[in-house]
């Protein structure tokens, strides 16, 4: 068995400009299971967490274009695709929540070059399932989009977004796996790094390709999911070949029994998503009935609350990561203060963000839109969400930390209940008070899954799983 290298601190050629780590062609060990915990916590969370708000911030951007030059129905079209686009992201999720916890495991225990090839195979596999899920999505779009029952122009304007997505799925899904690959060896900050570069270029290849700026043509809708594709792609190819050098992967023959414990770990992380996916698929046929604007409104809503959304996924990816190696290391109290602290670091904040949708909403609705019925309604669902930013940072962290010790069947259960639960109340909250009940469903339902997910941390039942 190949041990790791005990000095980590070993930096790169400075011109590279890439994150300073070890060049030993082997895994060195993390410092994740000793030292300072809430160094440790702010070391490993503060990088990823930037990395997760490069995307969020390139998103938001790419929503402003759309909502600005399009207009509210390409902003509706954009929207209501997210919502089919979060199942295929959980399904990349699959692959990300069942990587980090498997690998970081590994590192834990000690076996480095076994986590490198499990590495390699799982990005493999992410893409072969990318292609996969672009060829039955593209097939599936006309019935996709028709259950919404949303107006014309706006399934015409999602129709030639999705599809245009889809074409980058394998790209986007390796981009998933090499980003668990950095973070299960307890490196975010090559990942922080490579987002950086990639959406730096796609901010301005955005309004370029949607807008027809220069000697490119004007794509309209498509152009914005073409900048996206490009974001994660350029990324994905960029990470494999600082990876593969660093010796995070090593390509062989792939070995499907060696990538079974990342699926089954992370298989019901992505049905949570999917299930979660398809519910708003079907909520959409509630909001709909109050037209476009309350449409728009609800994208608009997620795209602000995915500022602090996308922090909890930071907080949570580096907490997986900890709790992962320090299991491996038998060091389980050490792994559930990480994820209390993590909680705590993040719900700060969650105040912030409350304090600001409530006091300014339609100052956020107006960063994306100029329709004037668009920004009250969007105004409305942030005053009445931003309860749920209080409590919505338990929620993220704690299933990161639940997936880091592969426990994920309980977390998949009560979130998929709860966030069922949506579609009969926002039908009867909706006959009641109008778009406002539904607002108030969501937000309701959103603190119930963080008060479940605090339950099953503290029961303590994930000390015991193995993967």
């Amino acid at each position: 068995m190949l041990e790791p290298t005990k000095d980590v601190s070993l930096p790169v050629e400075s011109h590279e400009g890439i994150a300073p780590v070890a060049q030993t062609g082997e895994w060195a060990a993390p410092k994740l299971v000793a030292g300072s915990l809430r160094g440790t916590i702010l070391r490993v969370a503060i990088p990823a967490v930037a990395s997760s708000l490069l995307m969020t911030i390139f998103s938001s951007v790419d929503a402003f274009w759309v909502g600005t030059r399009i207009g509210s129905a390409g902003l509706a079209a954009v929207s209501t695709s997210l919502f089919w686009i979060w199942a295929i992201i959980s399904l990349a999720e699959m692959i990300s929540v069942g990587l980090t916890s498997v690998a970081a495991r590994r590192i834990g225990e000690r076996r480095p070059d076994e986590a490198a090839r499990l590495c390699a195979d799982a990005t493999l596999f992410a893409m072969l399932l990318g292609l996969v899920v672009a060829l039955g999505g593209s097939l599936a779009l006309s019935r996709m989009l028709g259950v919404m029952e949303m107006p014309s122009d706006v399934t015409a304007m999602a129709t030639r977004y999705l599809r245009t997505y889809l074409l980058g799925t394998p790209l986007i899904y390796g981009f998933f796996a090499v980003d668990a690959t950095f973070r299960a060896s307890g490196d975010t900050r090559t990942p922080f790094v490579l987002l950086l570069a990639s959406v730096a270029i796609t901010l301005v290849l955005d309004p370029v390709l949607m807008l027809g700026v220069g000697p490119f043509p004007e794509l309209g809708i498509a152009g914005a999911a073409i900048a996206t594709i490009a974001t994660r792609g350029a990324a994905f190819v960029m990470g494999v070949v600082i990876a593969e050098r660093r010796g995070l992967l090593r390509f062989g023959s792939p070995s499907p029994s060696r990538v079974a414990p990342v699926w089954r770990v992370g298989l019901p992380t992505a049905i949570t998503g999917v299930t979660f996916s398809v519910i708003y698929v079907f909520m959409t046929r509630t909001v709909t009935q109050f037209g476009t604007p309350a449409l728009a409104a609800l994208g608009i809503g997620h795209r602000v609350e995915s500022w602090l959304f996308m922090i909890g996924v930071g907080f949570g990816a580096a907490t997986a990561a900890i709790v992962g190696q320090n299991l491996g290391a038998g060091r389980a109290d050490r792994a559930s203060r990480a994820a209390w602290m993590a909680t705590g670091y993040c719900t700060l904040l969650g105040v912030v963000a409350f304090a600001l949708e409530l006091g300014i909403p339609r100052e956020f609705a107006s960063l994306f839109t100029h329709d004037p019925a668009v920004i009250a309604e969007s105004a409305k669902y942030l005053r009445i969400a931003s309860i749920s930013q209080l409590a919505i940072c338990a929620e993220i962290v704690l299933e990161g930390a639940l997936g880091g010790a592969g426990e994920t069947v309980p977390p998949m259960v009560s979130s998929t209940l709860l966030t069922a639960s949506r579609i009969p109340l926002a039908g009867w909250a909706a006959a009641r008070w109008g778009s406002a009940g539904i607002w108030w469903v969501i937000s309701l339902t959103a603190i119930g899954r963080a008060v479940a997910m605090a339950g099953l941390w503290r029961s303590g039942r994930w000390r015991r799983k193995a993967v």
